[in-house]
């Protein structure tokens, strides 16, 4: 199953990170890709939520599971959609600073092997683009307080 890793540094408490990415609803507002997102539940610990993406004419909808941990994780179980499987996770590390070191984790395949194999490099910069876009993000509501962000792939 293809997985990409990517670890960014940011000027961002680790809080303020964790309250972009637990915020679901607004994904359509900032992510590429994402024309909708749904809530089903939500709770302190656990949400259920549909995701459309799509580019062009072509959409498709994506059911997850997100765990989590206040401040420190989330952990996001992929439930249906056009995929085999889709897990992602994401850790945020307090720095001295007041900044945090964000790890960022997914594994994804598809129900067609060979459409994995075609589309997998794809995919790869799609989700690099995307953590770009949660970066972005945290600039616009906190304010890019520092320009020491940083990439570790």
């Amino acid at each position: 199953m293809p997985g990409i890793n990517e670890t960014r540094d940011l000027p961002y408490s680790a809080q303020q990170m964790y309250d972009l990415v637990a915020d679901v609803g607004s994904y359509a507002q900032f992510l590429p890709w994402v024309v909708a997102t749904r809530i089903r539940s939500d709770s302190g610990t656990e949400m259920v939520a549909d995701m459309v993406v799509g580019f062009k004419s072509l959409r498709e909808r994506f059911t997850s599971q997100v765990i989590k941990t206040p401040s420190e994780a989330i952990d996001v179980h992929y439930v249906d959609g056009p995929l085999r499987d889709l897990e992602n996770a994401w850790r945020f590390h307090p720095r001295e600073d007041g900044g945090c070191t964000v790890d960022f984790h997914v594994n994804f395949a598809f129900k067609n092997r060979v459409f994995e194999s075609i589309a997998g490099q794809y995919f790869d910069r799609a989700f690099r683009k995307m953590v770009t876009a949660f970066e972005a993000r945290a600039d616009e509501l906190y304010g890019n307080n520092n320009s020491s962000a940083t990439s570790v792939a």
